[in-house]
Protein backbone atom coordinates (compact mmCIF):
# COMPACT_ATOMS: atom_id res chain seq x y z
CA UNK A 1 0.00 0.00 0.00
CA UNK A 2 1.41 3.36 -1.07
CA UNK A 3 1.71 6.11 1.48
CA UNK A 4 -0.65 9.03 0.96
CA UNK A 5 -0.25 12.78 0.95
CA UNK A 6 -2.85 13.93 3.46
CA UNK A 7 -3.41 17.59 2.63
CA UNK A 8 -4.65 19.78 5.50
CA UNK A 9 -4.65 16.83 7.92
CA UNK A 10 -3.74 18.20 11.34
CA UNK A 11 -4.40 15.05 13.35
CA UNK A 12 -1.15 13.22 14.03
CA UNK A 13 -2.83 9.92 14.82
CA UNK A 14 -4.81 10.05 11.56
CA UNK A 15 -1.61 10.55 9.58
CA UNK A 16 -0.03 7.51 11.23
CA UNK A 17 -3.09 5.26 10.92
CA UNK A 18 -3.98 6.34 7.37
CA UNK A 19 -0.44 5.66 6.20
CA UNK A 20 0.36 9.27 5.41
CA UNK A 21 3.74 10.79 4.68
CA UNK A 22 5.19 12.45 7.76
CA UNK A 23 8.26 14.65 8.16
CA UNK A 24 9.64 13.63 11.54
CA UNK A 25 10.00 16.60 13.90
CA UNK A 26 9.86 14.54 17.09
CA UNK A 27 13.48 15.29 17.96
CA UNK A 28 12.19 18.69 19.15
CA UNK A 29 10.18 17.09 21.96
CA UNK A 30 13.13 16.81 24.42
CA UNK A 31 14.09 20.40 23.60
CA UNK A 32 10.56 21.58 24.40
CA UNK A 33 10.61 19.69 27.69
CA UNK A 34 13.47 21.91 28.80
CA UNK A 35 11.33 25.06 28.35
CA UNK A 36 8.72 26.19 30.86
CA UNK A 37 5.46 27.48 29.36
CA UNK A 38 6.71 27.86 25.77
CA UNK A 39 4.97 30.24 23.37
CA UNK A 40 5.74 29.46 19.73
CA UNK A 41 4.35 31.63 16.93
CA UNK A 42 4.37 30.91 13.21
CA UNK A 43 2.30 32.10 10.22
CA UNK A 44 -0.80 30.30 9.07
CA UNK A 45 -0.33 27.08 7.11
CA UNK A 46 2.92 26.12 8.83
CA UNK A 47 1.65 23.03 10.67
CA UNK A 48 1.10 24.35 14.20
CA UNK A 49 -2.02 22.26 14.77
CA UNK A 50 -0.25 19.06 13.68
CA UNK A 51 2.53 19.81 16.16
CA UNK A 52 -0.10 20.19 18.91
CA UNK A 53 -1.79 16.86 18.16
CA UNK A 54 1.62 15.18 18.03
CA UNK A 55 2.42 16.50 21.52
CA UNK A 56 -1.00 15.38 22.74
CA UNK A 57 -0.39 11.85 21.43
CA UNK A 58 3.04 11.78 23.05
CA UNK A 59 2.14 13.06 26.53
CA UNK A 60 -1.40 11.78 27.04
CA UNK A 61 -1.71 8.92 29.51
CA UNK A 62 -4.58 7.63 27.36
CA UNK A 63 -2.19 6.50 24.62
CA UNK A 64 0.37 4.76 26.80
CA UNK A 65 -0.42 1.35 25.25
CA UNK A 66 -0.27 2.81 21.72
CA UNK A 67 3.17 4.37 22.01
CA UNK A 68 4.86 1.90 19.68
CA UNK A 69 2.13 2.24 17.04
CA UNK A 70 2.17 6.04 17.12
CA UNK A 71 5.87 6.71 17.59
CA UNK A 72 7.80 3.53 16.87
CA UNK A 73 8.76 4.82 13.39
CA UNK A 74 10.01 8.19 14.72
CA UNK A 75 13.13 9.60 16.34
CA UNK A 76 11.39 10.01 19.69
CA UNK A 77 10.14 6.42 19.49
CA UNK A 78 13.76 5.29 19.51
CA UNK A 79 14.74 7.91 22.10
CA UNK A 80 11.72 8.38 24.41
CA UNK A 81 11.86 10.74 27.36
CA UNK A 82 10.69 9.60 30.82
CA UNK A 83 7.69 11.93 30.58
CA UNK A 84 5.96 10.26 27.63
CA UNK A 85 2.32 9.30 28.30
CA UNK A 86 2.49 10.72 31.84
CA UNK A 87 -0.17 13.45 31.90
CA UNK A 88 -3.78 14.35 31.43
CA UNK A 89 -3.65 16.44 28.26
CA UNK A 90 -6.08 19.33 27.94
CA UNK A 91 -5.94 20.38 24.28
CA UNK A 92 -7.80 23.62 23.59
CA UNK A 93 -8.31 25.12 20.13
CA UNK A 94 -9.29 28.79 20.36
CA UNK A 95 -9.90 29.08 16.60
CA UNK A 96 -13.44 27.75 17.14
CA UNK A 97 -14.44 30.57 19.50
CA UNK A 98 -17.09 32.85 18.03
CA UNK A 99 -16.58 36.59 17.78
CA UNK A 100 -19.23 39.19 18.35
CA UNK A 101 -20.26 41.17 21.38
CA UNK A 102 -18.51 40.36 24.64
CA UNK A 103 -21.36 38.18 25.90
CA UNK A 104 -21.20 36.09 22.71
CA UNK A 105 -17.45 35.61 22.96
CA UNK A 106 -17.51 34.76 26.64
CA UNK A 107 -20.30 32.24 26.16
CA UNK A 108 -18.46 30.62 23.24
CA UNK A 109 -15.18 30.60 25.18
CA UNK A 110 -16.81 28.92 28.19
CA UNK A 111 -18.60 26.36 26.02
CA UNK A 112 -15.37 25.54 24.15
CA UNK A 113 -13.43 25.01 27.37
CA UNK A 114 -16.24 23.14 29.11
CA UNK A 115 -16.76 20.67 26.27
CA UNK A 116 -13.06 19.79 26.25
CA UNK A 117 -13.00 19.53 30.05
CA UNK A 118 -16.07 17.30 29.99
CA UNK A 119 -14.39 14.99 27.46
CA UNK A 120 -11.28 14.98 29.64
CA UNK A 121 -13.27 13.78 32.67
CA UNK A 122 -15.10 11.11 30.67
CA UNK A 123 -11.97 9.78 28.98
CA UNK A 124 -10.10 9.67 32.31
CA UNK A 125 -13.01 8.47 34.45
CA UNK A 126 -10.86 5.62 35.77
CA UNK A 127 -8.83 8.26 37.60
CA UNK A 128 -11.44 10.94 38.30
CA UNK A 129 -14.24 8.54 39.28
CA UNK A 130 -17.10 10.76 40.54
CA UNK A 131 -14.88 13.32 42.23
CA UNK A 132 -15.51 16.15 39.75
CA UNK A 133 -18.39 17.18 37.50
CA UNK A 134 -18.27 19.71 34.70
CA UNK A 135 -21.19 22.14 34.96
CA UNK A 136 -21.89 23.56 31.49
CA UNK A 137 -23.60 26.52 33.13
CA UNK A 138 -20.39 27.63 34.84
CA UNK A 139 -17.42 29.40 33.30
CA UNK A 140 -14.60 27.48 31.69
CA UNK A 141 -12.25 28.95 34.28
CA UNK A 142 -14.38 27.73 37.18
CA UNK A 143 -14.59 24.21 35.79
CA UNK A 144 -10.86 24.07 35.10
CA UNK A 145 -10.24 25.18 38.66
CA UNK A 146 -12.33 22.21 39.89
CA UNK A 147 -10.32 19.81 37.75
CA UNK A 148 -7.01 21.18 39.00
CA UNK A 149 -8.15 20.98 42.61
CA UNK A 150 -9.27 17.38 42.11
CA UNK A 151 -5.98 16.27 40.56
CA UNK A 152 -4.01 17.91 43.35
CA UNK A 153 -6.13 16.57 46.22
CA UNK A 154 -6.25 13.01 44.86
CA UNK A 155 -2.64 12.72 43.73
CA UNK A 156 -3.65 12.33 40.06
CA UNK A 157 -1.35 13.02 37.11
CA UNK A 158 -0.80 16.69 36.36
CA UNK A 159 -2.29 18.41 33.32
CA UNK A 160 -0.28 19.19 30.22
CA UNK A 161 -2.17 22.06 28.61
CA UNK A 162 -1.96 22.81 24.90
CA UNK A 163 -3.58 25.96 23.53
CA UNK A 164 -3.63 26.06 19.74
CA UNK A 165 -4.42 29.31 17.88
CA UNK A 166 -4.52 31.17 21.19
CA UNK A 167 -4.94 34.51 19.37
CA UNK A 168 -7.35 33.49 16.60
CA UNK A 169 -10.57 35.03 17.88
CA UNK A 170 -8.73 38.11 19.14
CA UNK A 171 -7.18 38.55 15.68
CA UNK A 172 -10.65 38.44 14.15
CA UNK A 173 -11.59 41.42 16.28
CA UNK A 174 -8.55 43.30 15.02
CA UNK A 175 -9.16 42.52 11.34
CA UNK A 176 -12.86 43.22 11.80
CA UNK A 177 -12.18 46.79 13.00
CA UNK A 178 -13.61 45.95 16.45
CA UNK A 179 -10.88 47.55 18.50
CA UNK A 180 -13.29 48.55 21.28
CA UNK A 181 -14.21 44.89 21.80
CA UNK A 182 -10.58 43.88 21.75
CA UNK A 183 -9.82 46.31 24.55
CA UNK A 184 -12.72 44.93 26.59
CA UNK A 185 -11.49 41.39 25.92
CA UNK A 186 -8.09 42.29 27.34
CA UNK A 187 -9.41 44.05 30.44
CA UNK A 188 -7.82 42.97 33.73
CA UNK A 189 -11.01 41.37 35.02
CA UNK A 190 -12.11 40.00 31.65
CA UNK A 191 -12.73 36.27 31.16
CA UNK A 192 -9.56 35.73 29.10
CA UNK A 193 -7.11 37.20 31.59
CA UNK A 194 -8.89 35.42 34.43
CA UNK A 195 -8.39 32.13 32.59
CA UNK A 196 -4.67 32.75 32.07
CA UNK A 197 -4.24 33.76 35.69
CA UNK A 198 -5.58 30.34 36.64
CA UNK A 199 -3.02 28.70 34.32
CA UNK A 200 -0.30 30.59 36.13
CA UNK A 201 -1.65 29.46 39.49
CA UNK A 202 -1.87 25.85 38.28
CA UNK A 203 1.77 25.94 37.21
CA UNK A 204 2.69 27.30 40.63
CA UNK A 205 0.92 24.50 42.52
CA UNK A 206 2.11 21.77 40.16
CA UNK A 207 -1.40 20.79 39.08
CA UNK A 208 -0.33 21.85 35.59
CA UNK A 209 2.96 20.35 34.42
CA UNK A 210 3.41 22.71 31.47
CA UNK A 211 1.52 24.99 29.08
CA UNK A 212 2.33 24.98 25.37
CA UNK A 213 0.86 27.86 23.34
CA UNK A 214 0.81 28.43 19.59
CA UNK A 215 -0.55 31.27 17.51
CA UNK A 216 0.33 33.75 14.80
CA UNK A 217 0.78 37.18 16.40
CA UNK A 218 2.42 38.32 19.62
CA UNK A 219 -0.17 41.02 20.28
CA UNK A 220 -2.52 39.07 22.52
CA UNK A 221 0.21 37.44 24.60
CA UNK A 222 1.61 40.90 25.31
CA UNK A 223 -1.78 42.10 26.48
CA UNK A 224 -2.09 38.99 28.69
CA UNK A 225 1.32 39.55 30.30
CA UNK A 226 -0.08 40.75 33.60
CA UNK A 227 -2.05 37.53 33.97
CA UNK A 228 0.47 35.13 32.45
CA UNK A 229 3.92 36.61 32.94
CA UNK A 230 5.60 33.20 33.16
CA UNK A 231 5.66 32.51 29.40
CA UNK A 232 8.90 31.59 27.64
CA UNK A 233 8.95 33.06 24.14
CA UNK A 234 10.75 30.65 21.80
CA UNK A 235 9.50 32.10 18.50
CA UNK A 236 12.86 33.75 17.78
CA UNK A 237 14.98 31.13 19.52
CA UNK A 238 17.57 29.66 17.08
CA UNK A 239 17.12 26.21 18.60
CA UNK A 240 13.48 26.11 17.45
CA UNK A 241 13.74 27.99 14.14
CA UNK A 242 13.01 24.89 12.04
CA UNK A 243 10.59 23.13 14.40
CA UNK A 244 7.88 23.91 11.83
CA UNK A 245 8.29 24.19 8.10
CA UNK A 246 10.45 21.78 6.08
CA UNK A 247 14.18 22.18 5.59
CA UNK A 248 15.71 21.36 2.21
CA UNK A 249 17.13 18.13 3.62
CA UNK A 250 13.68 17.09 4.84
CA UNK A 251 12.10 17.93 1.49
CA UNK A 252 14.78 15.99 -0.41
CA UNK A 253 14.15 12.95 1.76
CA UNK A 254 10.38 13.26 1.29
CA UNK A 255 10.67 13.56 -2.49
CA UNK A 256 13.09 10.63 -2.65
CA UNK A 257 10.44 8.49 -0.99
CA UNK A 258 7.61 9.81 -3.19
CA UNK A 259 9.53 9.39 -6.45
CA UNK A 260 10.47 5.83 -5.55
CA UNK A 261 7.08 4.76 -4.26
CA UNK A 262 5.05 6.37 -7.08
CA UNK A 263 7.63 5.44 -9.74
CA UNK A 264 7.91 8.94 -11.16
CA UNK A 265 10.43 9.45 -13.95
CA UNK A 266 13.74 10.43 -12.27
CA UNK A 267 14.44 12.73 -15.24
CA UNK A 268 11.69 15.07 -13.95
CA UNK A 269 13.15 15.36 -10.47
CA UNK A 270 15.38 18.39 -11.09
CA UNK A 271 12.45 20.30 -12.60
CA UNK A 272 10.24 19.43 -9.62
CA UNK A 273 12.95 20.45 -7.16
CA UNK A 274 13.38 23.83 -8.83
CA UNK A 275 9.63 24.43 -9.03
CA UNK A 276 8.83 23.80 -5.38
CA UNK A 277 11.91 25.66 -4.19
CA UNK A 278 10.97 28.83 -6.05
CA UNK A 279 7.31 28.67 -5.00
CA UNK A 280 7.33 27.42 -1.40
CA UNK A 281 10.80 27.87 0.10
CA UNK A 282 12.56 30.93 1.42
CA UNK A 283 11.51 31.56 5.05
CA UNK A 284 14.14 32.70 7.56
CA UNK A 285 12.58 33.27 10.96
CA UNK A 286 15.75 33.73 13.03
CA UNK A 287 19.01 33.48 11.09
CA UNK A 288 18.90 35.08 7.63
CA UNK A 289 22.17 33.35 6.75
CA UNK A 290 20.93 29.91 7.78
CA UNK A 291 18.91 27.29 5.95
CA UNK A 292 15.55 28.50 4.65
CA UNK A 293 12.40 26.50 5.31
CA UNK A 294 9.44 25.64 3.11
CA UNK A 295 5.88 26.51 3.96
CA UNK A 296 4.96 22.91 4.79
CA UNK A 297 1.18 22.91 4.33
CA UNK A 298 1.33 24.63 0.95
CA UNK A 299 4.05 22.24 -0.20
CA UNK A 300 1.76 19.37 0.82
CA UNK A 301 -0.97 21.03 -1.30
CA UNK A 302 1.35 20.73 -4.30
CA UNK A 303 2.44 17.17 -3.52
CA UNK A 304 -1.14 16.04 -3.01
CA UNK A 305 -1.99 17.05 -6.59
CA UNK A 306 1.32 15.74 -7.91
CA UNK A 307 0.85 12.25 -6.49
CA UNK A 308 -2.79 12.04 -7.56
CA UNK A 309 -2.41 13.20 -11.16
CA UNK A 310 1.33 12.74 -11.92
CA UNK A 311 1.53 16.35 -13.06
CA UNK A 312 1.87 19.83 -11.58
CA UNK A 313 -1.23 21.81 -10.56
CA UNK A 314 -2.05 24.78 -12.78
CA UNK A 315 -2.46 27.09 -9.82
CA UNK A 316 0.63 26.76 -7.62
CA UNK A 317 -0.80 29.14 -5.01
CA UNK A 318 -3.05 27.58 -2.41
CA UNK A 319 -6.20 29.72 -2.42
CA UNK A 320 -6.31 29.55 1.38
CA UNK A 321 -3.13 31.63 1.45
CA UNK A 322 -4.73 34.53 -0.39
CA UNK A 323 -7.07 35.22 2.50
CA UNK A 324 -4.07 36.71 4.31
CA UNK A 325 -4.47 39.83 2.14
CA UNK A 326 -7.15 41.01 4.56
CA UNK A 327 -4.29 41.74 6.92
CA UNK A 328 -2.65 44.04 4.38
CA UNK A 329 -5.88 45.99 4.09
CA UNK A 330 -6.44 46.08 7.85
CA UNK A 331 -2.92 47.07 8.85
CA UNK A 332 -2.35 49.69 6.17
CA UNK A 333 -5.96 50.53 5.37
CA UNK A 334 -6.33 53.46 7.76
CA UNK A 335 -4.28 55.45 5.26
CA UNK A 336 -4.71 54.38 1.59
CA UNK A 337 -1.49 56.19 0.65
CA UNK A 338 0.41 54.04 3.16
CA UNK A 339 -1.10 50.92 1.61
CA UNK A 340 0.00 51.84 -1.90
CA UNK A 341 3.43 52.94 -0.72
CA UNK A 342 4.04 49.68 1.12
CA UNK A 343 2.82 47.41 -1.69
CA UNK A 344 4.57 49.46 -4.39
CA UNK A 345 7.86 49.37 -2.53
CA UNK A 346 7.77 45.60 -2.12
CA UNK A 347 6.84 45.07 -5.74
CA UNK A 348 9.29 47.56 -7.21
CA UNK A 349 12.27 46.84 -4.96
CA UNK A 350 11.49 43.30 -3.84
CA UNK A 351 12.51 44.13 -0.28
CA UNK A 352 12.01 46.63 2.54
CA UNK A 353 14.14 47.74 5.47
CA UNK A 354 13.23 46.96 9.05
CA UNK A 355 14.36 47.99 12.52
CA UNK A 356 15.89 44.97 14.26
CA UNK A 357 14.91 46.40 17.65
CA UNK A 358 11.27 45.94 16.63
CA UNK A 359 11.74 42.23 15.91
CA UNK A 360 10.72 41.03 19.35
CA UNK A 361 8.61 38.19 20.66
CA UNK A 362 5.74 40.37 21.85
CA UNK A 363 4.35 43.81 21.11
CA UNK A 364 1.12 45.69 21.64
CA UNK A 365 -1.62 46.56 19.21
CA UNK A 366 -0.74 50.26 18.92
CA UNK A 367 2.68 49.32 17.49
CA UNK A 368 1.16 46.84 15.09
CA UNK A 369 -0.47 49.54 12.96
CA UNK A 370 2.44 51.99 12.86
CA UNK A 371 3.99 52.55 9.43
CA UNK A 372 7.52 51.79 10.58
CA UNK A 373 6.27 48.55 12.10
CA UNK A 374 4.70 47.17 8.90
CA UNK A 375 7.64 44.86 8.05
CA UNK A 376 7.50 43.25 11.50
CA UNK A 377 3.73 42.80 11.32
CA UNK A 378 3.97 41.08 7.94
CA UNK A 379 6.93 39.01 9.07
CA UNK A 380 4.76 37.38 11.73
CA UNK A 381 1.97 36.90 9.18
CA UNK A 382 4.32 35.03 6.85
CA UNK A 383 4.26 37.55 4.01
CA UNK A 384 7.81 38.76 4.56
CA UNK A 385 10.94 37.03 5.73
CA UNK A 386 14.46 38.06 6.67
CA UNK A 387 16.67 38.67 3.65
CA UNK A 388 19.63 39.81 5.75
CA UNK A 389 20.28 41.71 8.97
CA UNK A 390 18.70 44.90 7.65
CA UNK A 391 16.13 43.99 4.99
CA UNK A 392 13.05 41.83 4.62
CA UNK A 393 11.73 40.47 1.35
CA UNK A 394 8.96 38.43 -0.21
CA UNK A 395 10.07 34.85 0.45
CA UNK A 396 8.96 33.09 -2.74
CA UNK A 397 6.90 33.24 -5.93
CA UNK A 398 3.71 32.49 -4.03
CA UNK A 399 4.02 35.71 -2.09
CA UNK A 400 5.23 37.70 -5.10
CA UNK A 401 2.15 36.58 -7.01
CA UNK A 402 -0.17 37.60 -4.19
CA UNK A 403 1.42 41.05 -3.90
CA UNK A 404 1.31 41.65 -7.66
CA UNK A 405 -2.38 40.78 -7.59
CA UNK A 406 -2.90 43.27 -4.79
CA UNK A 407 -0.85 45.90 -6.65
CA UNK A 408 -3.12 45.42 -9.68
CA UNK A 409 -6.18 45.75 -7.48
CA UNK A 410 -4.93 48.94 -5.81
CA UNK A 411 -4.12 50.54 -9.16
CA UNK A 412 -7.27 49.16 -10.81
CA UNK A 413 -5.40 47.33 -13.55
CA UNK A 414 -7.41 44.81 -15.55
CA UNK A 415 -5.47 41.55 -15.88
CA UNK A 416 -8.37 39.33 -16.91
CA UNK A 417 -9.76 40.69 -20.17
CA UNK A 418 -8.06 41.58 -23.44
CA UNK A 419 -5.22 39.07 -23.16
CA UNK A 420 -6.67 35.92 -24.73
CA UNK A 421 -5.49 36.54 -28.31
CA UNK A 422 -1.89 37.32 -27.37
CA UNK A 423 -1.70 34.31 -25.06
CA UNK A 424 -3.19 31.98 -27.69
CA UNK A 425 -0.72 33.27 -30.29
CA UNK A 426 2.15 32.56 -27.94
CA UNK A 427 0.93 28.99 -27.36
CA UNK A 428 0.86 28.59 -31.15
CA UNK A 429 4.27 30.06 -32.02
CA UNK A 430 6.26 30.71 -28.78
CA UNK A 431 7.07 34.20 -30.09
CA UNK A 432 8.29 35.92 -26.91
CA UNK A 433 8.78 39.26 -28.67
CA UNK A 434 5.11 39.38 -29.63
CA UNK A 435 4.07 38.23 -26.15
CA UNK A 436 6.00 41.02 -24.45
CA UNK A 437 4.61 43.49 -26.98
CA UNK A 438 1.09 42.46 -25.98
CA UNK A 439 1.98 42.86 -22.30
CA UNK A 440 3.31 46.37 -22.95
CA UNK A 441 0.31 47.41 -24.98
CA UNK A 442 -2.40 45.90 -22.78
CA UNK A 443 -0.93 45.93 -19.26
CA UNK A 444 1.67 48.72 -19.10
CA UNK A 445 -0.66 51.15 -20.86
CA UNK A 446 -3.03 50.98 -17.88
CA UNK A 447 -0.46 52.13 -15.32
CA UNK A 448 -0.77 55.65 -13.91
CA UNK A 449 2.02 58.03 -14.83
CA UNK A 450 3.20 58.33 -11.23
CA UNK A 451 4.19 54.66 -11.13
CA UNK A 452 6.90 55.21 -13.76
CA UNK A 453 8.82 57.46 -11.41
CA UNK A 454 9.55 54.37 -9.31
CA UNK A 455 9.66 51.41 -11.71
CA UNK A 456 12.74 49.28 -12.35
CA UNK A 457 13.60 46.00 -14.03
CA UNK A 458 12.24 44.06 -11.05
CA UNK A 459 8.85 45.63 -11.68
CA UNK A 460 8.72 44.62 -15.33
CA UNK A 461 10.02 41.15 -14.63
CA UNK A 462 7.59 40.46 -11.80
CA UNK A 463 4.44 41.87 -13.42
CA UNK A 464 5.23 40.15 -16.74
CA UNK A 465 5.71 36.88 -14.90
CA UNK A 466 2.45 37.23 -12.94
CA UNK A 467 0.44 38.03 -16.06
CA UNK A 468 1.91 35.08 -17.96
CA UNK A 469 1.41 32.69 -15.05
CA UNK A 470 -2.24 33.75 -14.88
CA UNK A 471 -2.85 32.68 -18.48
CA UNK A 472 -0.13 30.18 -19.44
CA UNK A 473 0.14 27.99 -16.35
CA UNK A 474 -1.39 24.92 -18.07
CA UNK A 475 1.83 24.62 -20.10
CA UNK A 476 4.59 26.46 -18.21
CA UNK A 477 6.13 27.07 -14.84
CA UNK A 478 8.55 29.91 -14.12
CA UNK A 479 11.79 30.62 -12.30
CA UNK A 480 12.66 34.08 -11.01
CA UNK A 481 16.25 34.78 -10.02
CA UNK A 482 17.35 31.15 -10.23
CA UNK A 483 21.00 30.68 -9.28
CA UNK A 484 23.66 29.30 -11.64
CA UNK A 485 27.48 29.26 -11.27
CA UNK A 486 27.73 32.61 -13.05
CA UNK A 487 24.82 34.45 -11.47
CA UNK A 488 21.01 34.42 -11.34
CA UNK A 489 18.64 34.56 -14.27
CA UNK A 490 15.93 37.21 -14.22
CA UNK A 491 13.12 35.04 -15.55
CA UNK A 492 12.78 31.60 -17.12
CA UNK A 493 9.81 30.02 -18.88
CA UNK A 494 9.95 26.25 -18.21
CA UNK A 495 7.77 23.92 -20.27
CA UNK A 496 6.05 21.39 -18.01
CA UNK A 497 7.47 17.91 -18.47
CA UNK A 498 3.98 16.44 -18.93
CA UNK A 499 2.80 18.96 -21.55
CA UNK A 500 3.51 19.80 -25.18
CA UNK A 501 6.38 22.21 -24.44
CA UNK A 502 8.38 19.74 -22.35
CA UNK A 503 12.07 20.61 -22.51
CA UNK A 504 11.51 24.23 -23.60
CA UNK A 505 13.49 26.79 -21.61
CA UNK A 506 13.24 30.49 -22.37
CA UNK A 507 15.87 32.50 -20.50
CA UNK A 508 15.08 36.22 -20.21
CA UNK A 509 17.34 39.01 -18.98
CA UNK A 510 15.66 42.35 -18.18
CA UNK A 511 17.47 45.68 -18.38
CA UNK A 512 15.94 48.97 -17.32
CA UNK A 513 16.79 52.53 -18.28
CA UNK A 514 14.88 55.46 -16.83
CA UNK A 515 13.35 58.13 -19.06
CA UNK A 516 15.96 60.63 -17.92
CA UNK A 517 18.96 58.42 -18.67
CA UNK A 518 17.49 57.26 -21.98
CA UNK A 519 17.23 60.85 -23.16
CA UNK A 520 20.96 61.30 -22.48
CA UNK A 521 21.81 58.33 -24.71
CA UNK A 522 20.85 60.40 -27.78
CA UNK A 523 19.33 57.43 -29.60
CA UNK A 524 15.96 56.01 -30.49
CA UNK A 525 14.47 52.73 -29.36
CA UNK A 526 14.67 51.30 -32.89
CA UNK A 527 18.37 52.23 -33.14
CA UNK A 528 19.29 50.95 -29.70
CA UNK A 529 21.97 48.25 -29.96
CA UNK A 530 22.37 45.05 -28.01
CA UNK A 531 25.01 45.61 -25.34
CA UNK A 532 27.97 43.23 -25.42
CA UNK A 533 28.21 42.91 -21.63
CA UNK A 534 24.54 41.89 -21.50
CA UNK A 535 25.14 39.24 -24.12
CA UNK A 536 28.05 37.84 -22.10
CA UNK A 537 25.95 37.90 -18.94
CA UNK A 538 23.08 35.82 -20.32
CA UNK A 539 25.54 33.47 -22.03
CA UNK A 540 27.01 32.71 -18.60
CA UNK A 541 23.59 31.77 -17.23
CA UNK A 542 22.81 29.59 -20.24
CA UNK A 543 26.09 27.75 -19.91
CA UNK A 544 25.13 26.70 -16.38
CA UNK A 545 21.61 25.82 -17.55
CA UNK A 546 22.94 23.58 -20.35
CA UNK A 547 25.18 21.75 -17.90
CA UNK A 548 22.22 21.09 -15.61
CA UNK A 549 19.72 20.31 -18.38
CA UNK A 550 21.75 19.09 -21.40
CA UNK A 551 18.62 17.99 -23.32
CA UNK A 552 16.74 21.28 -22.89
CA UNK A 553 15.69 23.36 -25.89
CA UNK A 554 17.01 26.73 -24.74
CA UNK A 555 16.26 30.14 -26.21
CA UNK A 556 17.77 33.40 -24.98
CA UNK A 557 16.14 36.84 -24.84
CA UNK A 558 17.24 40.24 -23.59
CA UNK A 559 14.50 42.81 -22.96
CA UNK A 560 15.35 46.49 -22.56
CA UNK A 561 12.69 48.69 -20.97
CA UNK A 562 13.03 52.47 -21.35
CA UNK A 563 10.92 54.02 -18.62
CA UNK A 564 7.45 54.18 -20.10
CA UNK A 565 8.77 55.21 -23.53
CA UNK A 566 8.98 51.74 -24.95
CA UNK A 567 10.99 48.54 -25.06
CA UNK A 568 13.26 46.46 -27.26
CA UNK A 569 13.39 42.65 -27.30
CA UNK A 570 16.44 40.84 -28.70
CA UNK A 571 15.99 37.16 -29.50
CA UNK A 572 19.45 35.62 -29.46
Amino acid sequence: MKKRILYAEANYQAIVREHGYFVDKTDYIPKLEAVKNPVFLRPRRFGKSLLCTMLESYYSILYRDQFEELFGHTWIGRNPTPLHNSFFVLHLDFSVIETGEMAVMEKSFDRTCNLVLKSLIIEHRTWFKDNVTIDMGESGTANLQKVLRCTKENGLPALYIIIDEYDNFANQLITGHKDHLYKKLMADEGFLKTFFKLLKEGRKTGAIHNVFITGVLPITIDELASGFNIASFITLDPEFENMLGFTQTEVDRLLDEIYEEYQFDPATRAETDALIKSNYNGYHFVNPDGEAVYNSTILIYFLNYFTRYSSYPEDLTDLNLKTDLMWVRRITGANPDNTKEFVDKLLLQGNIEFDRKFLVSKFNMSQFFEKGFYPISFFYLGMLTRENRFMMNLPNLNMRTIFVEYFNELHRIDVSTGYSDMMQRFVNDLDLKALFGGYWKTYISQLPEAVFQKVNENFYRTTFYELCSRHLSPWFTWNLERSYPRGRTDLEFVGKYSECFAGVRMVIEFKYTSNTIFEKLKTTIDDFKLQEEDLEQIAGYVKGLKQEYPEAKISQHIIYCFGNQGYRVFDL
